[in-house]
């Protein structure tokens, strides 16, 4: 089947200096890499852990949407 997709420039001089390194054509190595990516297994995230320390609690009052007020609390 033939599709079209935009590949950036770089990616594609290395797809096709890989190509002629190979002896194969360019639509080989993207078959290849995307065959290679689909059929990996996704990587396994270690658990989240949260890390808690003792010491000065933030003050409730403070508005973290505005992220200046942090920097005049912290003084």
């Amino acid at each position: 089947m033939k599709t079209t997709i935009d590949i950036p420039e770089p990616v594609l001089w290395r797809t096709k200096r890989l190509a002629a390194e190979r002896g194969i054509t360019v639509s080989d190595v993207v078959v290849d890499a995307l065959r290679d990516h689909l059929s990996s297994k996704p990587e396994s995230h270690k658990p989240f852990r949260l890390h808690t320390v003792r010491g000065r609690v933030a003050k409730l009052d403070l508005d973290l949407d505005r992220t200046s007020e942090l920097l005049v609390q912290d003084y």
